[in-house]
C-alpha cells in the first residue's frame, strides 16, 4: 500500500494540477539539495591543470577524477533511487548529504591522484543518495502542468549551479590551493541539510515491496566497468584491461536483463522501461546532458591550458551558459505544454549542434572571448530547451510507484551521459593529444635529440609537457607552442564527436518520439493502465503523468 502526504491544488483550474502544501519551501529544500550533487559535480573540472601539476597526473588520470564522480552516481543511481522508494525518500536524502561531507573533505586533502580519484567516487555514490530522491519527490508531491514548471525550475537551477561550479571554484585558486574547490560545497551542505530535515515530507507515495539488491550490484558493474573501460581503451599498454572492464559490462548487461525478468519486484521494470516515450527520452537526454559536462570538461582546460585564462577567467567564461539555461529552461516548460516533449527536444538539439560547431570552426589558439562565449552561450540555450522535456517524459511516463525508477533515469541522463561523454571526450583528447605530440617529434629537426623518456613525458598531457618545457627553456617556446596546438588538435576529436552524437540524438527524437497528440494518447493510456494495476493490488492511484489533466 502506499502513503500519501496531503495534497493542496495550485490552482482552481484542473490542467494546473497539484502541489504539497507550501510547495515553494519544499520545492526550494529540494533544488537545495541538488544544488550540493551538482556543484560538487563540476568543481574539479578548473583545478585540472593544477591537479595534474600537483601530482604529475597523467591525462587518464585527470580524466578520471573529473569523471569520477558521475562515475560514482550513475553506477549507484537506481539502486540508491530503488532503496529510497522502499525505505523512505527523505532518510536516503538526509544520508547522501552527510556522506558528502567526509567524501568532500578527503577529496580536498588527498595525498595522492588515487585518493583524489576514490574520494570522487564516494562523492559521487552519496550524491546517488541524494540527487535522485529530489526528482522522486517532485514527481510524487506534483501532479500535471505544476509537476511540469516544478522540474523546468529543478533542471534549470540545477544545470545553472553545475555551470557556475568551476567560477566558484576559477575564484577560490586564485586565493587557494586546488584542494579548496572541493570544500566550497560545505556551508551549502549545511544549508540544505537543515532545510530537507525541515521541509521535505516524508514517506510520499512510497512502496513497500522488496528491493532488488542483485539488480542493484549488477547495475552498478555494468555501468561502472563500461565507464573504466572507455578511460582506458586510449591508454597504451592498457587495452587488454579495458577489453576485460568491456567485457564484464557486456557480461553484466545480459545477466542484469535476465534479472530483471526473472525477479519478483525487478529493480528496473523493463515493462516501463520499453515504452517508447521512456526509453527514447532517456537516451535523448543522455546526449543533452552528456553535452553540457563534456564540453564543460574539455573547454575548461582549452581555456587554461591553450588560451591561458586565469583559473578566475576561465571559470567566468562559463556564465553564458548558466545565464542561457535558467532564461530559458522555464520557457522551455511552456513548449512542451503547448508543442509537446518532441518539438522541443528538437530545437534544443540545434542549439547543441550549434554550440559544438562554434567550438569545432572558432576555437583555436587564438580565439577572442566572444567565440567562446557564443559556444557556452548556444549549448546552455540547447540544454535549457531539452532538458525540461527529458526529464518531464520519463516522470509523466511511470507510476508515481515508481518514482524513484523515473528520476533514477532521469540523473542516469545527467550522470550516465556525463560520464560517458566525458570519457569518450577524454580518450579522444589523450589520443588526439598524443598522437599529435608523436607527429610534430618526429617532424622535429632535433627529433634524435629527444629521449624516449622525455618523449614519453611530453605525451603524458599538457602539464606534463610544460614541466619539461621548465626544465628545457632554451625549447620553452617551441615546446609550448605544440602542446597548445596538439591539445587543440585533440579538443577537435571531441567536438566533432559532440556533433555527432547530437545529431544521432535529433534523428532518433525525431523518428520515434511521438507527437504533441499522439504524446498525450499514449501517457493517458500508460496512466489507466498504472491505474487498473493499482486497483488490483488493492491501492488507489495517487496522481497522473505529469502534463495529463489532473483534477484537483
Amino acid at each position: 500500500m502506499t502513503q500519501n502526504a496531503p495534497m493542496a491544488s495550485l490552482s482552481p483550474t484542473p490542467d494546473a494540477g497539484t502541489g504539497p502544501e507550501r510547495g515553494q519551501i519544499v520545492l526550494l529544500s529540494l533544488i537545495l539539495v541538488a544544488a550540493v550533487a551538482n556543484l560538487n559535480l563540476s568543481v574539479a573540472n578548473v583545478a585540472l591543470p593544477d591537479i595534474g601539476a600537483a601530482f604529475d597526473a597523467s591525462q587518464t588520470a585527470l580524466d578520471l577524477v573529473a569523471v569520477g564522480y558521475s562515475l560514482g552516481l550513475a553506477a549507484s543511481v537506481l539502486w540508491l533511487g530503488a532503496l529510497g522508494d522502499r525505505y523512505g525518500r527523505k532518510m536516503m536524502l538526509i544520508l547522501g548529504i552527510l556522506l558528502s561531507i567526509p567524501a568532500c573533505i578527503t577529496a580536498a586533502f588527498a595525498p595522492s591522484i588515487e585518493v583524489l580519484i576514490v574520494a570522487r567516487i564516494v562523492g559521487g555514490i552519496s550524491a546517488g543518495m541524494a540527487y535522485p530522491t529530489t526528482l522522486a519527490l517532485i514527481a510524487a508531491l506534483w501532479t500535471g502542468a505544476a509537476r511540469t514548471h516544478s522540474i523546468a525550475l529543478w533542471s534549470a537551477l540545477g544545470g545553472a549551479i553545475a555551470a557556475l561550479g568551476p567560477l566558484v571554484s576559477g575564484f577560490l585558486l586564485t586565493q587557494f590551493d586546488w584542494g579548496s574547490v572541493f570544500l566550497v560545497t560545505l556551508p551549502l551542505a549545511a544549508v540544505a541539510l537543515f532545510m530537507a530535515w525541515r521541509n521535505v515530507p516524508s514517506h510520499v507515495n512510497e512502496t513497500t515491496e522488496p528491493v532488488d539488491n542483485l539488480g542493484g550490484i549488477l547495475s552498478a558493474v555494468v555501468v561502472g566497468s563500461a565507464i573504466l573501460g572507455i578511460n582506458f581503451a586510449p591508454v597504451p599498454g592498457q587495452g587488454t584491461l579495458a577489453l576485460v572492464l568491456f567485457a564484464i559490462a557486456a557480461v553484466g548487461v545480459v545477466l542484469f536483463v535476465m534479472r530483471q525478468r526473472r525477479a519478483p519486484s525487478p529493480l528496473y521494470d523493463l515493462k516501463i522501461a520499453s515504452r517508447r516515450i521512456f526509453w527514447v527520452a532517456a537516451l535523448a537526454g543522455i546526449i543533452v546532458f552528456g553535452s553540457l559536462m563534456g564540453a564543460m570538461f574539455i573547454g575548461q582546460q582549452y581555456l587554461q591550458n591553450v588560451l591561458g585564462y586565469s583559473t578566475l577567467a576561465a571559470g567566468a567564461s562559463i556564465i553564458p551558459a548558466a545565464l542561457f539555461m535558467v532564461v530559458v529552461a522555464p520557457r522551455s516548460a511552456g513548449l512542451v505544454e503547448q508543442r509537446g516533449a518532441r518539438f522541443t527536444l528538437l530545437l534544443g538539439y540545434v542549439f547543441c549542434v550549434l554550440g559544438f560547431g562554434t567550438m569545432f570552426v572558432l576555437w583555436t589558439t587564438d580565439s577572442p572571448y566572444w567565440q567562446v562565449a557564443l559556444g557556452y552561450a548556444m549549448l546552455g540555450i540547447g540544454v535549457g530547451l531539452a532538458g525540461t522535456p527529458a526529464s518531464h517524459s520519463l516522470t509523466g511516463s511511470v507510476p508515481v510507484s515508481r518514482a524513484g525508477m523515473a528520476s533514477g533515469t532521469a540523473d542516469l541522463q545527467r550522470d550516465l551521459g556525463g560520464a560517458f561523454m566525458q570519457s569518450i571526450f577524454g580518450a579522444l583528447l589523450t589520443a588526439g593529444y598524443a598522437a599529435a605530440v608523436s607527429a610534430a617529434i618526429v617532424g622535429a629537426p632535433n627529433a634524435d635529440q629527444v629521449t624516449s623518456s622525455t618523449q614519453a613525458q611530453l605525451m603524458k598531457s599538457f602539464s606534463s609537457a610544460e614541466a619539461v618545457a621548465a626544465q628545457y627553456p632554451q625549447y620553452a617556446t617551441a615546446i609550448t607552442a605544440g602542446a597548445k596546438s596538439s591539445f587543440l588538435d585533440g579538443a577537435d576529436f571531441a567536438y566533432l564527436a559532440g556533433i555527432i552524437a547530437v545529431l544521432l540524438g535529433a534523428a532518433l527524437v525525431f523518428f520515434l518520439f511521438p507527437r504533441r497528440d499522439d504524446e498525450r494518447r499514449l501517457l493517458a493510456e500508460y496512466h489507466a493502465t498504472d491505474a487498473a494495476a493499482q486497483a488490483a493490488a488493492g491501492d488507489a492511484p495517487a496522481s497522473a503523468p505529469a502534463g495529463l489533466p489532473v483534477s484537483s
